[in-house]
């Protein structure tokens, strides 16, 4: 077994054992939802035992998970969140999601400096959802504008023209896009890498 999968053989183990933890189960508890002996399951999550295949499917089946879930290779790029500017709009994103996040769903913060009106609205299938974080952003959805303050949450059909502004001074919002969203908001624009503003996660 090479030393890279020996790494990956031992982060398998450790999420087996750190999954059946965070339900509370004993070794017990596990073994018997899975068909195996608590023997077994000791000797795999403490490496004195290799883990078939077989019993993979099992251990990740009881543990409401997925092989391919518990097999998921450890990538450091991930673990850095980087942040990108968008030198046109007057917004700093951070991608909090893979590209394959859940139901096609992308989750970003935003930090938004820009208060002026764009001359056009967007328009695009679907919903978006964002929560402010600090400061206050004005939403232009259509003919009104309404004033979203921190904590509060707005959710609207894209259908409606519409465009999210710093109101006052910066404002951090998180959002949650659906493909057409991340299309619209976030691909269609120039992101080029930049340091992080003082005060933000980078």
């Amino acid at each position: 077994m090479t030393q890279d999968a020996d790494d990956l053989d031992a982060v398998i183990r450790a999420r087996i054992r750190g999954l059946r933890q965070a339900k509370g189960w004993s070794l017990d508890a596990l073994a018997a939802r899975c068909h195996l002996s608590p023997s077994t399951l000791s000797r795999i999550e403490t490496g004195h035992r290799r883990i078939s295949v077989d019993q993979l499917v099992l251990i990740a089946r009881a543990l409401d998970s997925s092989v391919d879930q518990l097999v998921e290779p450890v990538d450091d790029a991930d673990v850095v969140i980087r942040p990108r500017h968008d030198v046109v709009h007057g917004a700093t994103t951070w991608l909090l999601s893979r590209d394959d996040g859940p139901h096609g769903l992308t989750v970003a913060k935003l930090r938004i400096t820009r208060r002026t009106r764009p001359k056009q609205l967007r328009v695009h299938p679907g919903h978006d959802w964002f929560t402010v974080l600090s400061g206050t952003v004005r939403l232009y959805l259509g003919e009104r504008v309404i004033l979203v303050a921190p904590g509060q949450a707005a959710q609207f059909s894209t259908l409606a023209p519409h465009a999210i502004v710093a109101h006052d001074g910066p404002a951090e919002v998180l959002t949650i896009l659906d493909h057409e969203g991340q299309r619209a908001h976030l691909d269609a624009v120039d992101l080029t890498p930049e340091s992080s503003p003082p005060g933000s996660p980078g």
